[in-house]
C-alpha cells in the first residue's frame, strides 16, 4: 500500500472517531465488549494508521494522534450528554501509544529491508 492510501485510510478513520465520540450518546456506535477495550483498539488502529502514513515523519503522527486524544476528551467537555474524562484519555493515548510503535517498527523493518516509501 502507499502513503497515500494510508493518509486516506488514517483520516478517514480519524473523522470515523471524531463522529462516533461527539455525537448523542443514543447514537454512539457500540461493540460487544468492555468500552476501555474499544476505546483502546480504536486509537490503537489510529495511531497505526498514521504512523504507516507518515513514514518518515513520525513526529507528524505522534502529534496529530496525540492532539486527537487530547482534543476529543476536551469537546466533549462541551456537549451536554457527554463527559471528558483524564481516565478515557489515558486509556485511548494507550492504545495509541501501541498502534504508533507498531507502526513505526513495521516502518523500520521495511526499511532496513529497503522498501519504504
Amino acid at each position: 500500500m502507499t502513503t497515500t492510501l494510508f493518509k486516506i485510510l488514517a483520516w478517514s478513520a480519524l473523522l470515523a472517531i471524531v463522529a462516533a465520540t461527539l455525537s448523542p450518546i443514543e447514537m454512539r456506535p457500540r461493540l460487544a465488549m468492555p468500552v476501555d477495550l474499544e476505546r483502546l483498539a480504536a486509537f490503537a488502529v489510529i495511531g497505526l494508521l498514521f504512523a504507516l502514513a507518515y513514514p518518515r515523519r513520525i513526529w507528524i503522527a505522534v502529534a496529530i494522534v496525540a492532539i486527537g486524544v487530547l482534543g476529543l476528551e476536551l469537546l466533549q467537555l462541551v456537549r451536554p450528554d457527554r463527559h471528558g474524562r483524564a481516565e478515557d484519555a489515558l486509556v485511548k493515548a494507550a492504545g495509541a501509544l501501541a498502534g504508533l510503535g507498531t507502526g513505526w517498527i513495521i516502518v523500520q523493518f521495511r526499511l532496513w529491508q529497503g522498501k519504504a516509501g
